[in-house]
This record gives structure tokens, sequence and C-alpha cells, in this order.
């Protein structure tokens, strides 16, 4: 059924019997191995918030040691200089794979690109489902390396060997290194099913009107990042297993002959920057995974709450492939410092500026799409604009790391750690809190809070800066990277006061966020009723009901006659067209 709130009045349905199918019977079918995507985008959603809950607690604790190197603390204990490294480890692993790779893809793509083109489920429903509990299953090994002997490894998360490769390299580096491995492995696994699902799902399963060009932008962010996912994971996976082998069964892919602690190694032939160059490859992709549906949703939220269709649709468009294109070409601009040729740095650097050609395209489309809006500062606009200006306050770092004379200076400090908490990590949460203000009443059928909303916002967005800015500042200064503490280096002790003052915005920031914890939870059961279309948008997910059936349209699917962004038009009844309304034809994407 049509929604009947706002604009979807005349909407045109043809039958879809091919691909109605019956709602599941019993709790395990419908909520734990349940079929249905928008069950399992929720399960990703709410794997990503204890996934980021976890993250946040080991760096309040690494944050903690860092202003207070000797305190004991309750459980804890003592934090040692390898037990930061183990938590600095588990840390980014958590939040780069679990969070901001699992939430936007995973999450609130899972449930939103079927509906969002018109389809009623996902191409592969048992694969969709099989991806999921593989992600489950690769956190819970994560996890689990915490609690085996020696515990969790402490070779970063990047895992450079010879570090990683070698098990009598230091404590951690024995079975929860081996674990560490295998979950990175497990959950390229996983992704690379939900890769092939979301691709083929785009292609092939677009409602009757549907075209590439009409397709929200979300979608084509999802889309691309879909394919970063099949080309980059498939690279991380062949090199976690090569890797595991030099650890277990005598092989050499990344070690040298050498000695560890006066021992020969038993290997040689092996290269460490082999490691290095098949990690950056996916790594760097990995970025755009993070942040690019952020770039979609952002885009998505923008018009939507100015009321202004967006700025260049095609445009847009454009921007996001040459994004996908250009980050396999940039992935040695993270080892300028690996003594590789000056020739091959200054390619790496060239093509690093030139990325930020289409970044640049899309921040002033976005900028055009606020200029004379009727701007509505709902909660999911608020975050809108905070993850624009993250981007670009974050973005405009990288230049300077992408020239190789000044990334040897900065490339071991707190500089590099800014830059991409900002532009990568931050950046990417906030648009997963704008996604979650956004959908929620859509998901849940309630409406969150919205001055606990805007609320969490300010301290969110402030915290943000209060943190990151003084990092680029203290890395600048010569404040060096993976150290547990600066009270043995005589200049890293003089910076002291700043890492008092970073540590202390981040444990505000930290609190703050259980506002949005209470605020998500309570609205679920106590929030206010949603009306199908809270906001007034134009796409198709708010032409069906609040929440959708179990087949998204009710055994019929949706004939689309209008682009995505249908706002202000001149002779429309209201100031906004949805994508289903018939009689508003002749403006198209």
């Amino acid at each position: 059924m049509a929604g009947g709130t706002g604009g979807g009045e005349a909407i045109t349905m043809v039958s879809h019997d091919a691909h109605a199918h019956a709602a599941p019977q019993g709790f395990i079918r419908k909520w734990v191995f349940s079929l249905d995507h928008k069950v399992i985008g929720i399960q990703y959603f709410f794997l990503a918030l204890v996934a980021v809950f976890t993250g946040m607690f080991l760096s309040l604790l690494m944050r903690i040691h860092l202003v207070w190197p000797n305190a004991h603390l309750p459980i804890f204990g003592d934090i040692k200089p390898e037990t930061y490294l183990s938590l600095l480890t588990m840390h980014g692993t958590i939040m780069v794979f679990f969070v901001l790779t699992t939430a936007p893809q995973g999450g609130f793509g899972n449930y939103f690109l079927p509906i969002q083109i018109g389809a009623p489920d996902m191409a592969f429903p048992v694969l969709n489902m099989l991806s999921f509990w593989t992600t489950f299953l690769g956190f819970v090994v994560l996890v689990a390396a915490f609690f085996v002997t020696g515990g969790a490894p402490l070779h970063g998360w990047t895992g450079y060997a010879p570090l990683s490769a070698l098990q009598s390299a230091g404590p951690g580096e024995g079975l929860g290194a081996d674990l560490w491995i295998i979950s990175i492995a497990i959950f390229c696994i996983g992704a690379l099913m939900g890769a092939l699902n979301f691709i083929t799902t785009t292609l092939d399963m677009r409602a009757k009107g549907m075209t590439l060009m009409r397709m929200p932008l979300t979608c084509w962010a999802w889309f691309i990042t879909a394919i970063l996912g099949l080309l980059a994971f498939g690279v991380l996976l062949s090199a976690g297993i090569l890797l595991l082998m030099d650890r277990n069964l005598g092989t050499s892919f990344f070690v040298p002959l050498g000695t560890v602690n006066g021992i020969l190694t038993g290997h040689k032939g092996g290269s460490p920057l082999l490691w290095q160059h098949l990690f950056w490859f996916f790594g760097h992709p990995e970025v755009y995974i993070a942040i690019l549906p952020a770039m979609g949703l952002c885009s998505q939220l923008l018009s939507v709450f100015s009321r202004k269709p967006i700025f260049g649709y095609k445009a847009m468009v454009y921007a996001i492939m040459a994004i996908g294109f250009l980050g396999f070409m940039v992935w040695g601009h993270h080892m300028f410092m690996s003594g590789m040729s000056p020739y091959s740095a200054f390619a790496f650097s060239i093509m690093t500026m030139g990325i930020g050609v289409p970044s640049a395209i899309k921040t002033f489309n976005w900028l055009g799409t606020l200029w004379r809006g009727r701007i509505r500062f709902s909660s999911p606009m608020l975050f809108a604009i905070g993850f624009v200006s993250l981007f670009v306050v974050g973005g405009i770092s990288g230049p300077f790391l992408a020239q190789p004379v000044l990334d040897i200076y900065l490339h071991e400090t707190y500089f590099v750690i800014a830059h991409f908490h900002l532009i990568m990590g931050v950046a990417s949460i906030f648009g997963i809190f704008a996604a979650t203000y956004y959908w929620f009443p859509k998901m849940f059928g309630r409406m969150m809070n919205e001055p606990l909303a805007k609320t969490h916002f300010w301290f969110t967005f402030v915290g943000a800066y209060l943190i990151f800015m003084p990092m680029h500042y203290y890395g600048m200064a010569g404040g060096l990277r993976r150290y547990s503490q600066g009270t043995e280096v005589a200049w890293i002790n003089t910076l002291a006061p700043i890492q008092k003052f970073i540590s202390i915005a981040a444990f505000i920031t930290i609190a703050s966020q259980f506002i949005f914890l209470f605020n998500l939870f309570w609205s679920m059961f106590k929030g206010e009723k949603a009306v199908d279309n809270p906001w007034e948008a134009t796409t198709l997910e708010w032409t069906t009901a609040t929440p959708p059936p179990h087949d998204n349209f009710g055994g019929i699917t949706p004939v689309v006659y209008n682009g995505p962004y249908e706002y202000s038009v001149p002779g429309a009844p209201k100031d906004f067209v949805m994508q289903t309304d018939a009689q508003v034809g002749a403006k198209k994407h």
C-alpha cells in the first residue's frame, strides 16, 4: 500500500506476483536466520552498534593510559606498553571492518537498496543471510583474541609483516594473531558475498521506469561501494591466507632471512613490502568503501531538507564513479616511507592529488544544493551538514600527506591519525548517525526524540573537532603515534598538556554517545508514531507502509516516472513530487 501523507496519493502500481512470497513463521526464521533483507539490515546495524561501543571502550582505555600511564584500573590493572598496542590494534580493526564497513553498506544498504529501486528483496536472499552470519562469526573470532593465551595481537590494524608473520615476534603474536587473521579472512568472505548481492540487485531488479539515472544517489553509492568491495576484499583475503601460511606452514611470502631476538627465523626470500602492497591495494579502496555510502546519503539529505533538487545529479554520479576508479591507483601514498623509487612516489602523489578533483566536485555540488534552499534543520540534516564539514576539513590535510617530502616528516606522527579519523572515521560515523535519524521512522514506525538528537549532534560535532584538531598540531610538533606514553621522550613529554586536553574532550564525547543510545532504544518503544512520509521526501521507501511489509510493496511494485530529487517543481500541487507520481513526467534526470 502507498503511504498516505505526502504526494504519493496517485501512485500507479503493477502486479509483481513473480516475487511475492509469504512472510516467514516463527521467531528463528523471522528474526535469527531471516531471508528478509530488512531484518538482515537491522541485524547488521545492531552488530555495528555493539562493535562501535566496543571500539570506543578500547579507545577510552588508550586515552586513560596516554594521560595517566601509571594508573591502576579496576579489573584491567596496569596497562603495559604491549597492552596499549593490543588495544590500538583491536580498536582500529573493529572500527574499520565491523563499524565503518558494516553499518553503512551492510546495515542501511541492505535495508533500503531494494526498496529504493522498487525490488521485493535482494537478488540472493540466502546469500544475504549467509553474508551477515559470516560477518558475525568474524566479529566473534576477533573478540576471542582477547581471551586466548598471550592475548590480542599488537601488530596494528594494518598487520605489517614481519611483526605479524612470526609467532615469536612479541606478546599476542601467537594464537591471538592467528585469530585476528582468520577473523579478517572470514569478514572478507562475508563482504564478497554481500558485494555480489548488491551488484546483481542493482542491475537486475529495478522497478519499471527506474533507470540508472533515476536511482537515488544512495543507491549509486552502495552500487559503486559493492564493486570496490568485490575487487578489494578478494586481495585482502588472499593476503591473509598467505600470512597464515607464513605463520603456520613455514612458507616465506612475507618473511626474509633474518633473526628475531638473536635466533634465525627459518625463513628466507620473503618480502615484507609485498604485504604492504597487498594490504594497501585493499586499504585505500576501503577508505571509500567506508565513506561513499555516507556521501550518497548526505547528498540525499541535503536535497530533502533544502527542498531543492540535488545540484548536478549527473556530475555527482560520475564523481562517485571517478572516486571508485581512482581509489585503486593511489595505494602507494601509504608507503612513501618504504624506500620506493622517487619516480613511483611522484606517480602516486599525482594520482592522490587527482582523486581530490571528484571529491571537490561533490563538495561544491553540496554547497550548490544548500545555496538559497529552504533549509529545515532537522537532526538528519544537522548530521549531513556536519558530515560535509568534517569531510572537507579532514580532506584538507590530505594534500600535505600526498607530498612525499612532507609525508616523510608527518608519516609517523599524530597528524596522520587526525587526518584519517576525521575524513574516514568521524565523517563516516556522522553519515551513520544521519541515516539512523532519517530512516528510523521507516524502520521502526516511530520518530526519534528531536531535542535529544540535536543535543547529541552538538556534543559529537564540537567534540570531534576538540579531539582531532589538536592532534594535527600535536603531530606537527613531533608527537609520535603508536607510543604508549610520552614520559620517556623529552620533547614528547613537553606536549603532554595537548594529550590531556584531547583525552578530556574524548571522555566527554564518548559519554555523549549514550544520549544517542538512550534515544534509540527509548524511541523504538515510546517514540511518537511515525506517518509514512514524515520528511516529505520523494524516493520509493516513502511510498510504502511504515514499517514496510515483508515483500516491501505488498506483492506489487511501483512504476517510476520521475527522478529522485523533484523538489520545488513549478506547477506541482506540493513542493515535492514522488518518483511514482504519473502526472509529472516531463522533468527527468
